[in-house]
């Protein structure tokens, strides 16, 4: 079992906008009315029932919406990291995909501290306190796209962490124990899914396509886009990467849509005088 990191800031127990303890707030929208604490028999069986024969590279989205039935959550995304960059697989909705995006082209935020740590990470309340503080530009903006809490956990094994499934929440709250141990039970599903999905050198027997293509080719756009920042500032990798990022957030745009304008030769960045 992964270390877990359940610090819950900014929300004292008791005051969490007149909900006692604030640990079953169920946000509207949200199917889990149905399974209220749904003990790890029942969440493996309908998690089983989800994937039953989906397409290998359909299996991380089915995952995030069974997340989202399952959990006290409003939206679900799963992202791989390599080389310090979170890409984003697949999410349950566009605002889930927004904050995903929002992580990646800040740097910065839980999900992006559970991948770098291998621990759970649960901001429980993005509003105010300490989880706002910790991350203040990512709370402003994740609140700004209607999401108040963020549960991250991360995908891999103790030694190796490959990415994140991260969890969305429209108020802030905690997850309770059971609630915890399903959102988990999603997680180690999902990593075993990635592990035994086909690569780019072994095509889907059942599709003959390649279930990471889409992801690599938003990978490769990336670090070509830092290479040539680099060619054109003098500038390490490190800092390069900190100069897309802070282009796209200036603009409001994503890190991966500047990489390709970069790419494109339609934006270039020059040493500053």
């Amino acid at each position: 079992m992964r270390p877990r990191d359940d610090r819950c800031g900014g929300v004292p127990d008791g005051d969490r906008g007149g909900v006692p303890n604030g640990d079953r707030v169920r946000p509207s929208g949200a199917g889990c009315d149905r399974y209220p604490d749904a003990d790890r028999t029942d969440a493996a069986e309908r998690i089983a029932a989800e994937v039953r024969d989906a397409r290998p590279r359909e299996v991380p989205k089915r995952l995030c919406a069974v997340a989202v039935e399952l959990l006290p959550v409003t939206g679900a995304s799963a992202s791989l990291r390599n080389d310090g960059v979170p890409l984003r697989l697949c999410a349950s909705s566009e605002q889930a995909a927004r904050v995903a995006e929002i992580q990646t082209t800040l740097g910065d935020g839980p999900c992006v501290h559970a991948a770098e740590t291998g621990a759970p990470v649960l901001a429980c309340d993005l509003t105010r306190g300490p989880d706002a503080d910790r991350w203040p530009v990512f709370a402003q903006q994740a609140t700004a796209a209607g999401v108040r809490a963020v549960y991250a956990l991360p995908l891999g094994n103790d030694s190796v962490c490959v990415g994140t499934l991260d969890l969305y929440r429209d108020r802030p709250g905690r997850l309770t124990d059971g609630e915890l141990r399903t959102a988990e039970l999603v997680a180690d599903v999902m990593t075993v899914a990635l592990t035994a999905l086909p690569h780019d050198d072994e095509p889907d027997a059942r599709g003959g396509e390649s279930w990471l293509s889409g992801l690599a080719t938003d990978h490769d756009a990336v670090h070509q886009a830092i290479g040539m920042i680099m060619a054109q500032l003098g500038v390490g990798a490190d800092e390069a990467l900190a100069r897309l990022r802070a282009h796209a957030f200036a603009g409001g745009r994503t890190a991966l849509a500047v990489a390709r304008e970069v790419i494109a030769r339609r934006t270039r960045f020059d040493r500053e005088d």
